[in-house]
């Protein structure tokens, strides 16, 4: 088993940590290989930001995203400049305010999640990806819900743990209500 992801936005958006984040919960907590990559622009807030997770049964020889199962974005312009890297039939998962697909992406699944708008009712935007993650936790199965809180737990600060908690379960309880749909 193989499993890539791609997350992309803007720089200030935690499209980084979202990755950091997802890597550690699948090797620390769920006892899988994983590797992490980032990249981003010059501009420390509001330029392109990426993060790609690999997480496998196996060594993974090669840490880079050429076919992602899972494209999670959160700006338009991710959107336009990944969208290519997704694979035929893949998951494609949006900020349902910030990303608008086109017929470009008819052959995927998509899930689409206010992420921003929630993040902005629980106290603070900038909680926006852990809505994300908590609603990507649910939607793909990919690491379990607590190695992705353990992981969330031990790398924010501990005066925000209570916020982000709230963040990450508004995804997740989402997500949880979007499958069943």
């Amino acid at each position: 088993m193989r499993i890539e992801i791609k997350f992309g936005g803007l720089g200030g958006q935690g499209i980084i940590t979202a990755g950091y984040i997802t890597a550690k919960a699948a090797a620390i907590y769920d006892g899988k290989e994983s590797a992490f990559t980032q990249d981003y622009s010059a501009e420390a807030r509001g330029g392109a930001s990426t993060s790609e997770v690999i997480i496998s049964n196996e060594k993974i020889t090669y840490p880079q995203v050429l076919n992602a199962d899972y494209l999670v974005l959160m700006s338009q312009s991710a959107y336009r400049d990944y969208l290519d890297k997704l694979k035929e039939g893949g998951t494609l998962i949006i900020d349902e305010d910030l990303v608008k697909p086109d017929e470009k992406a008819k052959n995927f699944k998509i899930y689409k999640i206010p992420a921003t708008r929630f993040a902005e009712e629980i106290g603070n935007s900038i909680v926006a990806n852990i809505v994300m993650l908590g609603f990507f936790t649910a939607i793909t199965g990919v690491v379990s819900k607590d190695a992705m809180w353990k992981s969330i737990e031990e790398r924010i600060p501990k005066r925000f743990l209570e916020l982000n908690e709230r963040a990450f379960l508004k995804g997740y309880d989402y997500g949880e209500k979007m499958k069943k749909e």
